[in-house]
């Protein structure tokens, strides 16, 4: 993983970490991590390294893809920048089907079969990746992988796209995001001990 991206997301705060107060998640659990990866749109030097880095890693690992699809709504100006950048078709996944009209999950134009890699801005759980994958497999397209620009490396994020049969990829994860900061001395070595705990923890 290259370490330029560690570097942006802690440089601009798009990931906070917090050892010391921890943040509280919608969902009621207490984190030193908070991510906010849509702080790097508005950083343009900096949201081209990562659509670069991402372009990059298609180009060597997915060269046979024909769609690029964005996860609504995170995950669809990423998912603009690359298509641009490998000039091939952009359509977006919902969180689920409009309640009018023609009641799509997934927006743009797309036939079957076609390849198709999803965009996130962040992989949690991988409970939404997921879901979008399973939308897009519901109209008989092809899904190569789920790409996203961090991930907090839990192992059940792992086993549930094992369980899918389904390939993913970040730039970067947690568990390098701390080996950064090491290096830099962002954060004293306690600091660090007491956020990895942390994720061992969710994973128990």
């Amino acid at each position: 993983m290259n370490p330029k991206i560690a570097e942006i997301l802690l440089k601009i705060k798009a990931v906070h970490l917090q050892p010391d107060n921890f943040f509280t998640w919608t969902s009621g659990i207490k984190s030193p991590i908070y991510c906010d990866n849509r702080q790097i749109i508005s950083y343009p030097q900096h949201r081209k390294v990562v659509v670069d880095e991402f372009v990059d890693y298609i180009k060597t690992n997915f060269p046979d893809t024909e769609v690029i699809a964005g996860t609504a709504t995170a995950g669809i100006p990423w998912a603009a920048w690359i298509a641009d950048e490998l000039n091939l078709p952009l359509v977006y996944i919902r969180g689920e089907s409009k309640g009018h009209g023609l009641k799509n999950a997934i927006e743009g134009k797309v036939e079957e079969n076609q390849k198709v890699l999803i965009i996130e801005d962040l992989i949690s759980t991988g409970k939404s990746s997921i879901a979008a994958a399973n939308e897009a497999k519901s109209v008989n397209l092809e899904v190569a992988a789920v790409l996203s620009i961090f991930t907090y490396g839990f192992d059940k994020a792992r086993i549930q796209f094992e369980a899918s049969n389904l390939d993913f990829f970040s730039l970067c994860d947690l568990d390098s995001l701390l080996q950064y900061a090491k290096d830099q001395s962002l954060l004293t070595n306690e600091q660090i001990a007491i956020i990895s705990q942390w994720k061992m923890d969710q994973e128990n």
